[in-house]
């Protein structure tokens, strides 16, 4: 059977001052107060953090 767990759009935006920003459905389960993911950023060229807003 399928899991029925909630999964909300998070917005993530670049740490790096680019104004990349992605919109992802992050499994939360984990760690929910998480607020930082490592993604790559195209502007930047590199991986950098993407922080969450709340």
């Amino acid at each position: 059977m399928a899991r029925s767990t909630v999964r909300p759009v998070v917005r993530l935006t670049s740490t790096a001052g680019t104004g990349v920003t992605y919109v992802t459905r992050k499994n939360r389960q984990n760690d929910p107060d998480r607020l930082v993911l490592r993604k790559y950023d195209p502007v930047a060229g590199q991986h950098v953090l993407f922080r969450e807003e709340r």
